[in-house]
């Protein structure tokens, strides 16, 4: 079957970021004007808004397939990316819907500005929107859910863990975590901003069989880091996500050669090329689906012998629901990310919900990846058909 269109379409909608501080995408307190905002805790930009880019291709028998890339600053620059330079390696081409039909795609895309040095960032979260949406086609032309061309024997529920906590005291954002610990989850993770102390406290306060993780947001003071993660040992912490700056490997292995603590990292990446070298060093890892695509994401997996854990921040149904057919196919993967903000602005969108409950996500049976867009997507985004 050819491909005969593709399309990205840039998503930027207004939050409640008060609400939101704390939480996935926007996890430090925020200074400056505008829509683009520097974080106070270590220097990087995060949106006031909710903002990533929807992909949908289509083939000549009018079956369509959607992707999502992950893309929290400046979704146009994905879009730009598939349509100009994505576009002609894929239109065209024939799809026959095989795991080795997506990954010869997925091969060219990533060749086609190999050689001028553009093989991560916003171009491997093109790819990867592009890949998704690949996938959620193979999945309708074989009737199946995607979990079920990824294995023979997928989990139909994904435990969730929350990510972040909103509040303005330690108190609070104990008692936020508290309502989900009531709801079945295990387990929370905590942003280290700029008081270890103010973290610790939280952490702390949590309710009596809730485990924490942290996420150090890359910025760890490198004198102090190894002393921070050994108060994480003593209080059996799940894990220490993105510690270091992502380039300092040599910091990644003597933090993780002297504590306990597993370390975590993946977000930063976007290629199994880009994490050969913490393979020896992470026991965690948290490839993002909407910078990775599942086939990147499968690559990794298959490459790593510890746990994997798929990393899941602003987001819309492509991207949340192709990370769970990922984990639900995936044996060392029994985890997934969990924010109650961007779940439920995923959901405005979505005629068949993805559903959490009991502290587990449902895994969609319907074919591909199970989206259905509803009223809402169309009055929003109509020159797209759905």
């Amino acid at each position: 079957m050819r491909i005969t269109s593709l399309t990205a379409i840039p998503v930027r909608l207004p939050r409640d970021f008060a609400n939101a501080q704390g939480t996935a995408g926007s996890p430090t307190t925020l200074i400056g004007e505008g829509h683009y905002r520097w974080s106070t805790a270590y220097p990087v930009l995060y949106s006031v808004n909710f903002e990533t880019a929807l992909i949908r291709i289509e083939l000549a028998d009018g079956t369509v397939g959607w992707g999502e890339a992950q893309a929290p600053l400046a979704p146009e620059v994905a879009c730009t990316i598939v349509e100009h330079l994505l576009r002609p390696a894929v239109i065209g081409e024939e799809f026959d819907g095989t795991a080795a039909g997506i990954a010869a795609l997925w091969d060219r895309m990533y060749a086609t500005m190999r050689v001028r040095g553009q093989t991560g960032g916003f171009m491997m979260d093109a790819i990867s929107g592009v890949d998704i949406a690949l996938w959620d086609l193979a999945g309708k032309l074989a009737g199946k859910p995607v979990c079920e061309l990824l294995s023979d024997a997928p989990k139909r529920f994904i435990a969730a863990y929350l990510s972040g906590t909103s509040g303005l005291t330690a108190g609070e954002r104990a008692a936020f975590a508290a309502r989900y610990a009531d709801e079945g989850l295990s387990l929370v993770k905590l942003y280290y901003e700029t008081e270890w102390a103010d973290l610790l406290a939280i952490a702390d306060a949590l309710p009596a069989g809730m485990r924490f993780a942290v996420d150090a947001l890359w910025h760890l003071p490198p004198r102090e880091a190894i002393a921070m993660g050994r108060t994480l040992d003593a209080r059996n912490a799940r894990w220490l996500e993105c510690p270091l700056y992502p380039e300092d490997i040599e910091g990644h292995v003597d933090l993780a050669a002297a504590v306990t603590t597993p370390i975590a990292i993946g977000e930063s990446y976007r290629t199994l090329h880009e994490l050969r070298p913490f393979m020896g060093i992470a026991k965690v890892l948290q490839p993002d689906l909407g910078r990775c695509g599942i086939t990147g994401s499968r690559r990794i997996a298959a490459a790593f012998a510890g746990e994997v854990v798929p990393h899941l921040s602003i987001a819309m149904g492509p991207q949340i629901a192709a990370a769970l057919h990922f984990a639900a196919a995936t044996e060392n993967c029994d985890l997934c990310e969990f924010n109650p903000n961007v779940l439920d602005t995923a959901n405005r969108f979505l005629a068949e919900p993805l559903v959490l409950a009991g502290g587990q996500y449902k895994i969609s049976a319907l074919p591909g990846l199970g989206i259905v867009w509803n009223k809402s997507f169309q009055t929003t985004y109509g020159p797209a058909k759905i």
